[in-house]
């Protein structure tokens, strides 16, 4: 199974709102993914905090309905 992009974006912004998302698909599949996300929320957390708040937001889709998606996330000031 796939999600489509603005699946996967609106999935972030309903847990992230102030996200600012760049999301790039890898292999024109709907399963492979590259997201950069930034956000306050994001601030004086750790990478690994970070990305689980990401994967939290996709609500168990991740491993599911999406097979790979590489995260790059920052704070944002």
């Amino acid at each position: 199974m796939s999600m489509k992009k603005e699946e996967i974006i609106s999935l972030i912004r309903k847990s992230i709102p102030d996200a600012k998302i760049k999301l790039e698909e890898l292999k024109d599949d709907g399963d492979h993914y590259k997201a950069m996300i930034k956000s306050k929320t994001f601030n004086g957390k750790s990478k690994l905090e970070q990305h689980k708040m990401v994967y939290k937001s996709l609500k168990g889709k991740m491993g599911n309905e999406l097979h790979a998606l590489m995260l790059n996330t920052m704070e944002d000031e």
